[in-house]
């Protein structure tokens, strides 16, 4: 069980660097929308915002079935993982995320909902701007709290 908490660790830290370039990338799609006015690029924004919040739900997942022992299912089992996540689970676990990095999640967890459901050209290009605009601070914050997880997780396994 040990090494599995040290193999948890090395996978989150990696799954963040994946994600960090996604971020990147979002960030490109949307400068390039606003110098070229092409609103094609909104939809690489929207997919590279896809990608962000489905990344962190990976992670999530794995803390879920390997920590927890317990993945949510049902319709609602995307919001509730999330919340999963922000809660302490008593002698297992702190919580992996605040409180309030849950509730700015939201935002990208229903935006990534909306982006499976609907033709990418029905997107709102200033909903995809404001959230891209707000990635890079809401990813430093996401990446502080879980990789202080992954500290947390790499104390048990001894290392």
């Amino acid at each position: 069980m040990i090494a599995n908490y040290a193999s948890l660790a090395g996978r989150i830290r990696e799954e963040l660097k994946d994600i960090e370039r996604v971020v990147t990338r979002a960030e490109e799609m949307v400068a390039k929308a606003q110098t070229t006015s092409d609103d094609a690029y909104f939809d690489g924004a929207a997919l590279n915002l896809h990608s962000f919040y489905t990344g962190l739900e990976r992670i999530f997942e794995s803390i879920a079935r390997e920590m927890d022992d317990s993945v949510p299912s049902g319709i609602r089992w995307h919001q509730d993982l999330l919340m999963q996540m922000s809660a302490e689970i008593s002698g297992i676990r702190p919580p992996v995320i605040s409180a309030e990095t849950r509730l700015i999640l939201d935002e990208y967890r229903g935006f990534r909902h909306l982006v499976r459901h609907i033709y990418t050209f029905k997107l709102n290009s200033r909903r995809i701007e404001r959230l891209v605009e707000g990635l890079r601070g809401v990813y430093e914050r996401v990446r502080e709290e879980i990789l202080g997880f992954a500290e947390f997780l790499e104390q048990l396994a001894g290392k």
